[in-house]
Order: C-alpha cells, then structure tokens, then sequence
C-alpha cells in the first residue's frame, strides 16, 4: 500500500452520537483533510445486507467497497436505527471488518493529494486504524444528551420514532461497541479526552483547534 509522506493524520473515537462525526468534519475543513466517518462504512455494509439479503457476502461486500463514493455514505437511510443495530452486529464478523479494515486504512494514509492529511471518526480508529496518528481524540457525552442529539437528527428526516426508543437503541449500541471481541470502542492512553455534554459545536471545535495549533506551532 502507498503511504504519502508527511501528512497530517487525526484519529478520533466515539460512542454513538457524541458529535465525533461534526467535529471530525469541521477540523478536516479547517485543516483541509480527508474525511471520513468509518461507522458510516459499516452502515453502508448493513444497509446492503437489509436491501440485498441473497447477494450478500464478502464478495458482493468487497465488490460494493470497492465502488464506494463519498456521497454514498450520505444517504439518509444509513441514519436508519434498523440500519445501526444491523451495523453493531455486522460490525463483530471479522471478515467484514477485515474488508472494512483495509478500505479505511488506505484511505487514512494516502488521501487524495489536494489535501494535506486525513482525519477519521469511528470505534477502533486510535488503535487499530491509524496507530500513529499526530492527533487522537476520545470524544464523548452523558447518552441522555446522545439519544437526544440522535433523536432530534432523526426527526429532521420526519422519522416517526420516540426519544425513548432512541434512547434504548443508543443503550444497546453502546453495550455492543464496548464489548464486542474484536476492535471495541476503547479509550487509548494517549487519547484526549473530550466531554462534549455541555459544549456547543464551536467550543467543540475551537477546544480542539487550540491542541492541534499550539503542537504545529500555528
């Protein structure tokens, strides 16, 4: 695999909708990076295996991947909870996550050359995505504010659902990524942490532009 040099990698992990992925989006536009929301993957893979039950195995997974467009993974119905508790179990088969694996990998450590580094959001990214990346973060907030942010982006696509549901669906995805087997979500010891419980999106940001600027002598 290529690997370009001198680039600018930030890893960031999170549970479910503690706002890694706003956050994520907002630095790489700062700092002008390839993004890439590494959860959204896995939905993407659940969403196919909703839509094509018969087709779907690592052949038709890779096949897909491979393909795979950036506007792809902004498909609304990936927000789907169906489409969540399907990736929380997907997500534990590890020929998936090998598949997965080397997609992300590739992507953190040779994006395109307009941009000057990569940054990725997901579950495993600190430690087993990108391992030396300049910058890792371990984003977090109370679930009660998670299923309330995630309840609130799903009524933006007038989804008929309750907080409470929300709420339950955040619990159970949280009890998956924190004890599966393989890659859970884990805090590494040279992560930061970040509480975003009562931060807003733009102290979110500037908290962290403030780290990553002192380090590169901005």
């Amino acid at each position: 695999m290529i690997k370009r040099k001198n680039i600018l990698k930030i890893a960031i992990d999170s549970p479910a909708a503690a706002g890694a992925g706003t956050l994520a989006k907002t630095i790489s536009k700062h700092y002008n990076l390839f993004y890439l929301d590494t959860g959204k993957i896995y939905r993407f893979v659940a969403y196919l295996k909703i839509k094509f039950p018969k087709k779907f195995n690592n052949k038709f997974i890779k096949s897909k991947i491979k393909s795979l467009r950036m506007k792809d993974l902004s498909n609304k119905y990936l927000l789907l909870d169906d489409v969540g508790t399907e990736a929380s179990i997907i997500s534990k088969i590890k020929s998936i996550r090998k598949i997965v694996h080397s997609f992300q990998i590739s992507f953190a450590y040779n994006p395109p050359k307009k941009y000057k580094g990569s940054c990725l959001d997901g579950r495993d990214i600190t430690y087993k995505i990108v391992p030396d990346a300049d910058f890792k973060f371990y984003v977090t907030a109370n679930v009660k504010t998670r299923a309330l942010r995630r309840y609130k982006e799903l009524k933006t696509y007038k989804k008929k659902i309750t907080y409470t549901e929300v709420l339950k669906s955040i619990k159970k995805r949280d009890k998956n990524d924190l004890n599966r087997k393989i890659s859970p979500l884990k805090k590494t010891k040279d992560s930061l942490l970040i509480n975003t419980t009562n931060l807003n999106k733009r102290a979110c940001f500037l908290k962290i532009k403030k780290i990553i600027d002192k380090k590169l002598n901005i």
